[in-house]
């Protein structure tokens, strides 16, 4: 299987409300760009963090793409969820194409738990990059960095 972690686009300046940010004019040209690296896969499931500007990410990168079905909102996607948690909730949805689309340190910090265990030294991810892991199963220590893509917008 593989999974896809896309971190969200450029997003306003930090406000009274975190989860209310959205995207920037920036922001929606890095999800274009982004998607990009997509054209062609398939994703059975597209789950999402209830964010404002993660949910725009996924909707616009969706778009472009002229992906048909539902994004997945789920509230343990967010910054500072628990990555052994929300491995427990993934290894719920046996799917081949799994797009997860959330925020810094989580996302970075599931991918070096899923890599090789290790929560302190998250993966660097910028705004609209994306990590794309590879294996038989979610699971800490289980799967491989097939890829990672920075887009430059």
């Amino acid at each position: 299987m593989k999974l896809w972690l896309l971190r969200h686009g450029a997003a306003q300046a930090y406000q009274r409300h975190d989860a209310d940010r959205q995207l920037t004019e920036q922001g929606r040209e890095q999800v274009v760009q982004a998607a990009t690296f997509l054209v062609g896969v398939q994703f059975d499931r597209v789950l999402c963090s209830p964010y404002v500007r993660a949910r725009q990410t996924a909707e616009l990168l969706c778009a472009t793409l002229q992906r048909q079905g539902d994004i997945e909102i789920v509230p343990w996607l967010t910054p500072e969820d628990d990555v052994r948690e929300v491995t427990r909730k993934l290894d719920g949805y046996p799917v081949k194409n799994l797009l997860i689309v959330a925020h810094q340190p989580l996302l970075g910090a599931l991918a070096s738990w899923l890599v090789d265990t290790d929560r302190q030294y998250g993966l660097p991810l910028s705004t609209a990059s994306m990590a794309c892991l590879k294996g038989d199963f979610i699971g800490a220590g289980a799967m491989q960095l097939h890829s990672l893509q920075h887009v430059h917008a």
